[in-house]
């Protein structure tokens, strides 16, 4: 290494100047703190850490070159603790890309898997080079570029909107738009995402759940199944968790990696539409014993990963390997990505996959108090993000309504979906959980239980759902009773069979006027359902105008018309979009539906179930009719707001008794999910009818009523 004199020169201001010579490029220690690489004046800030490495090397190379054209060796002078950095100056971000080669003791039975010879990704990469166009195998190692983040925010204020006010939209930015039938001009990606605002705007949600958008390689597991090319289409195989996919760009964004991204992040927050993103903390897509040694194995693999006494992986996640996230170092990581995502892209929230992982002791036990789930609940930068946990992983581990996340964690209600997609069905022994279910699952989450700051965590600690992308769509969930997975090459027996569903009398496809008129109907039953129940609701993209998989339940690999959405449906059934659009605009009208407020002055009580008469208010244990009423007073609209939702599952007609009500309480129906014979489901303010007295509702049937003083 040449050492420098310390003289001033104009090209390296003295406060930050060379210290020596490596490799032909000029140096000195860098920023220890500064983790990843950092772009800057005079030239790149280079931090990394290995706890039980040896030696350490920095690897540039041109663009799409193989072999690195200068290897920088950190001397142990450039190392505190277990952390190397060193600033290299006079380079040009635009000019290279970089990785890293770790040597150190090779001992697979102690989880030692150190090679010097191992090209590795930064784990702190911000952009992963190597490839971009989707579907091509990636040539070569990971490497990773260096950002220059110039996006500006603006004075943006971060969202302030609660849990219990939105409505979710979940979504994989690939599926959206790539069917040619999408009409924007950049399918498949961010932009073409960004296209169809105004489509979310008109339909009504306000949050979009974005499946992964860190950086995956849907090439890494590729195969070929009867003539078609299957990938790891979902993205739950992350590589690098701080890099944006970057073959979800319409464009290449070399060293700007995430702009476009970050203009759809602005647009969606410009139009009202929080954004929510599934992360994958729980596995990486290094896989097992078998699997690539590409990043986090080559630093420090047995403290990245769980592994057994001999070395070999624990698999909670069903992928391979475990993140072992209750580990310090691991910790730290999380942390430092999540703050990243929502300082630097404005991320509103993030829904967390298979999180019971994430409450696991380095030995794979649960823990009572996860370090790293009361990290996040309550770090200062993340306290207004919201945090969304899968409960369960793929070990057994099933915690909904036990989730350890202190209060400050919502779930993913999975036995709302479960329960609801019974009962809907007919499976009348669900009754008394179903109606546990429409009210905000009390008996899981506490109901009107108050914390004294006004946090109810009925209303904000579960996500109700009957679909997201794991199973059916709601069309298929009345379409098929048993998946119908064969194109995935397994032999069909990948995929859920317990999904609850009931193909109305035929299976597939059908021109049946009968069944398709009984399909649409127990859609518009299921979404009445899920719009008028306690809680965050969540939807599965182009459940809103009927979209199919064919029966498919398990579409991770399947990019292609199974899982692209067919924007030909929306208006094929227009009459289902509109649905839908009515009944997320019934819930933002109706807060009591969404969120406890003082008594109502009618002394109707704030939630009750019903029988068939609204005078008896306990329910039979296995009845297929029953009804939820929600009442209180709306001080912004200065008058009761009360809503009467029934339910008859059964294959017959019944009569119900609507709620008498002091105060001269009129009842009029919104709702009506058999249709009046004129095409009509749903009435607005001002066109519904008056009811008096009894209802009848007719065979696998919703009604909503709305009371109103006269």
């Amino acid at each position: 290494m040449k050492v420098y004199s310390g003289i001033y020169t104009p090209e390296f201001p003295l406060s930050i100047r060379p210290m020596g010579e490596i490799a032909g490029f000029p140096v000195r220690p860098g920023m220890f703190e500064m983790v990843g690489a950092t772009a800057l004046p005079v030239g790149v800030n280079f931090s990394i850490h290995t706890r039980y490495g040896t030696g350490c090397e920095l690897l540039l190379f041109r663009k799409g070159e193989t072999e690195p054209y200068a290897v920088l060796p950190f001397p142990e002078e450039y190392k505190i603790g277990d952390v190397y950095s060193m600033i290299v100056f006079g380079l040009n971000i635009e000019t290279f890309e970089y990785a890293y080669r770790i040597d150190g003791p090779s001992c697979p039975e102690q989880g030692l898997l150190f090679d010097k010879n191992n090209i590795l990704l930064d784990p702190y990469a911000k952009a992963v080079a190597g490839k971009r166009a989707w579907g091509d195998r990636k040539e070569g190692s990971y490497r990773a570029r260096v950002t220059n983040d110039i996006f500006d925010w603006g004075d943006m204020p971060q969202s302030t909107r609660n849990m219990c006010d939105l409505v979710i939209y979940e979504l994989h930015v690939r599926g959206f738009t790539k069917h040619g039938s999408s009409g924007v001009k950049h399918p498949g990606t961010f932009k073409g995402l960004e296209e169809k605002i105004p489509y979310l705007k008109e339909l009504g949600v306000n949050a979009v759940e974005l499946m992964p958008v860190f950086a995956f390689d849907e090439a890494i597991n590729a195969r070929e199944v009867d003539g078609r090319k299957l990938l790891e289409y979902w993205g739950y195989n992350t590589v690098a968790f701080f890099a944006p996919n970057a073959a979800y760009a319409s464009s290449e964004e070399y060293n700007r990696e995430g702009t476009e991204l970050k203009e759809l992040i602005k647009a969606l927050h410009d139009n009202g539409i929080e954004v929510i993103f599934d992360v994958v903390f729980n596995h990486t897509a290094e896989g097992n014993e078998k699997g690539p040694v590409f990043s986090f194995k080559g630093f420090d693999n047995n403290i990245y990963y769980m592994l057994t006494p001999d070395g070999n992986y624990y698999n909670f996640s069903g992928c391979g390997n475990t993140l072992n996230c209750n580990n310090p170092i691991v910790q730290q990581m999380i942390l430092e990505c999540l703050r990243y995502w929502t300082v630097t892209y404005r991320v509103d929230g993030f829904r967390f996959d298979l999180a019971s992982i994430l409450g696991r002791n380095e030995d794979g036990s649960p823990m009572d108090k996860p370090p790293l789930l009361r990290n996040l609940a309550f770090d200062p930068l993340l306290s207004r993000v919201k945090l969304i946990a899968e409960a369960w992983d793929a070990g057994g581990l099933y915690q909904v309504g036990n989730f350890p996340g202190s209060k400050r964690w919502a779930e993913w209600n999975g036995r709302y979906r479960d329960v609801l997609r019974g009962y809907l069905k007919g499976d009348r022994w669900e009754s008394w959980n179903a109606a546990w279910s429409i009210c905000g699952s009390g008996d899981l989450y506490g109901g009107f239980y108050d914390d004294g700051n006004d946090n109810y965590a009925g209303y904000n600690s579960c996500v109700n759902f009957l679909t997201c992308h794991d199973g059916f769509t709601l069309y298929d969930l009345y379409a098929y009773n048993v998946k119908h997975n064969e194109a995935n090459g397994w032999n069909n027996t990948d995929g859920h069979d317990d999904n609850r569903s009931w193909n109305c009398g035929q299976e597939g496809e059908t021109d049946d006027p009968e069944v398709l008129a009984l399909r649409f109907r127990m859609i518009r039953n299921a979404c009445a359902l899920l719009l008028c129940s306690h809680g965050t609701p969540m939807f599965l993209a182009g459940d809103e105008f009927g979209n199919t998989q064919y029966g498919n339940n398990n579409c991770y690999c399947q990019d292609s018309e199974i899982s692209w959405l067919d924007w030909g449906l929306l208006e094929k059934n227009r009459e289902l979009f509109e649905f839908f659009k009515f009944m997320i605009a019934y819930r933002k009208e109706h807060r009591v539906i969404r969120e406890k407020l003082p008594n109502a002055l009618c002394g109707m009580e704030p939630l009750h179930t019903h029988d068939l008469n609204a005078e008896r208010v306990n329910l039979p244990r296995d009845t297929m009719t029953f009804s939820v009423s929600f009442a209180g007073y709306d001080k912004e609209k200065e008058r009761d707001d009360l809503v009467f939702v029934s339910i008859n599952t059964h294959w017959e007609e019944a009569r119900i008794t609507l709620p008498k009500v002091q105060g001269r309480v009129m009842w009029y129906l919104n709702v009506f999910t058999y249709g009046d014979g004129d095409g009509n489901y749903f009435y607005p303010e001002g066109r519904e009818p008056l009811i008096h007295g009894d209802f009848v509702l007719p065979p696998r049937t919703v009604a909503v009523f709305t009371g109103r003083a006269k």
